[in-house]
This record gives structure tokens, sequence and C-alpha cells, in this order.
């Protein structure tokens, strides 16, 4: 019987068929992560803002809750990919000085341009975006890519 995971991302799968999509998934998916992220962070804090006190890292520890119910590899790879983004917002927060409207303003810039390509992406296809059906498809799709990462390297997911 197939594992919950994996129903989930055969279902995200058939409306990821065409290579021009798929593509434009690789691209867009982690840019769309990432924004979210700088979005969060840009929102002010209970206190001073820093790599662990921040909307973004609590907002990671959720979906982390979410990955790890899925599967203890995706929940691991989440960690590190999560991490490293959240780590990269802060850099950018620190690289405008404390400056969150900034930060707003990249990560809104990233987030409008990427969801551009996204609907590009799924007009191409010819199928509507999964989450239209289903909300937690913004938390798989980046687990879909994710699988393919661990099925070319040899990790059961």
């Amino acid at each position: 019987m197939a594992q919950q995971i994996d129903i989930l991302l055969d279902k995200y799968g058939e409306s990821h068929q065409n290579a021009v999509n798929k593509l434009i998934h690789w691209v867009c998916v982690p840019s769309i992560m990432f924004s979210l992220f700088g979005l969060l962070y840009s929102i002010p804090f209970l206190t001073e803002r820093s790599l662990f006190t921040n909307w973004a890292t609590y907002a990671l520890v959720l979906a982390l809750v979410y990955y790890m119910r899925l599967s203890v590899p995706m929940f691991i790879g989440f960690v590190l990919i999560g991490g490293a983004m959240v780590y990269g917002v802060n850099a950018i927060y620190e690289a405008t000085y404390g400056d969150a409207k900034m930060l707003a303003l990249i990560s809104v810039v990233i987030f409008a341009v990427a969801w551009v390509f996204q609907f590009v992406g799924h007009k191409i296809e010819g199928k509507k975006p999964s989450f239209l059906e289903d909300l937690q498809f913004l938390l798989i799709g980046p687990a879909w890519l994710l699988h393919f990462i661990y099925e070319k390297i040899g990790i059961k997911y």
C-alpha cells in the first residue's frame, strides 16, 4: 500500500508533466519558498529580530512538523534547506543594515516574478496548479522537487 507521501507526490506530479513546466518549478518553487521566508522575517517580531527570533523561523518549525509527519527523510532535507533559506534571508536583512522594508520589497519582487512564471508553466502544461485543489500542495511542491534529488542519490523518502 502506498504511503501518504507517495500519494501526495503522485497527485502533485499529475499536473507537472510538461518539461518546461517542470523546469520553471525547479527555479520558482524554491524562489517562492525563499521569498515567503523573507516576507515573514520582515514582519515585526516580539523581540529584536535574529536568526532564531523571527516569524520565518517559527513558520519553518511548523512546516517541519508537517514534513516529519509525512517522512523523516523529508523532514531532515527541509531542516537543511529551510534552515539555509532562513539563514540567507537573515543575511539579506543584515546586508541591508536591518532594513525590514527593503527585505520585504526584495521578497515581494521575487514572489511576484516567480508566481508569474509558475502560472505561465501551468498555462503551458494545460492544468491548474495543484494548490487550487488543496492548500497542502503548497508544502508538497518543495517536497516533490526534493524527492527527485533523493531518488537520484539513492535516499528513500
